[in-house]
C-alpha cells in the first residue's frame, strides 16, 4: 500500500506542477481524475483533501473551459499498461470525477457522444464561441497536389512492385542460363 500511496501522491503533485507551469491556454487529457484513482486504490485522499494546493488547483479550473468526456463501453480496450480494466471500474471512476466537478463547482461541458467527429465538432464550436483561436489552419484535403494522396500512394506502390518484380527476374536469369 505504501508504494501505491507514494505513486498516487507523485501523480497528484506532478499534475498540479505541470499545469501551473503552463502559460495561457492549454489542453490536458488529465486533470484531477488522478484523485478518483487515489480514492479507489490508495489511502491518501484524506490528506489530499486537507492540502491547500488542492483548493487552489480546483479554483484554477473554474477559469477555463472544462470538457467532461463521458466513457463508452465500446471504447474500452486493454492498453497493455493496466492490470485489467472492467466497465464497472470505469463507471466508478467516472462517477467520482463527476462528483468532484460538482463538489468543487467547476463549470463543465458534458460530451456524451460516442462519435469522434461529433465530439470534435462540439469542442471546436465551443472553443470558437469562447474566442479561442485555432493554432493550426485546417488542412484542405481535397485541394492538394496530384502527387499527394491515396491515388499517388497506390501509383507509388505499383511502381515499387513492378521494380521489385524486374529485379527478381534479373536475379533469376543467370540461373536459367546455367
Amino acid at each position: 500500500m505504501d508504494l501505491v500511496n507514494h505513486y498516487q501522491t507523485e501523480v497528484y503533485l506532478r499534475q498540479i506542477s505541470a499545469e501551473m507551469q503552463q502559460e495561457g491556454s492549454f489542453v490536458s487529457d488529465r486533470a484531477f481524475c488522478n484523485l478518483a484513482y487515489a480514492a479507489h486504490h490508495a489511502t491518501i485522499l484524506g490528506q489530499v483533501a486537507k492540502d491547500e494546493r488542492l483548493k487552489t488547483y480546483m479554483q484554477s479550473l473554474t477559469g477555463g473551459v472544462v470538457f467532461y468526456l463521458r466513457p463508452h463501453q465500446e471504447l474500452l480496450s486493454d492498453d497493455g499498461v493496466r492490470a485489467g480494466v472492467s466497465w464497472e471500474e470505469v463507471l466508478r471512476i467516472d462517477g467520482m470525477v463527476k462528483f468532484m466537478l460538482e463538489f468543487f463547482e467547476v463549470p463543465y461541458i458534458p460530451v456524451d457522444s460516442l462519435s469522434m467527429q461529433e465530439r470534435t465538432r462540439l469542442i471546436d464550436r465551443v472553443l470558437e464561441l469562447g474566442g479561442v483561436e485555432r493554432i493550426q489552419p485546417e488542412l484542405d484535403y481535397l485541394n492538394r497536389p496530384a502527387n499527394v494522396g491515396f491515388e499517388a500512394m497506390h501509383r507509388g506502390l505499383r511502381k515499387q512492385a513492378a521494380e521489385a518484380a524486374r529485379e527478381a527476374t534479373a536475379e533469376d536469369e543467370p540461373e536459367l542460363r546455367r
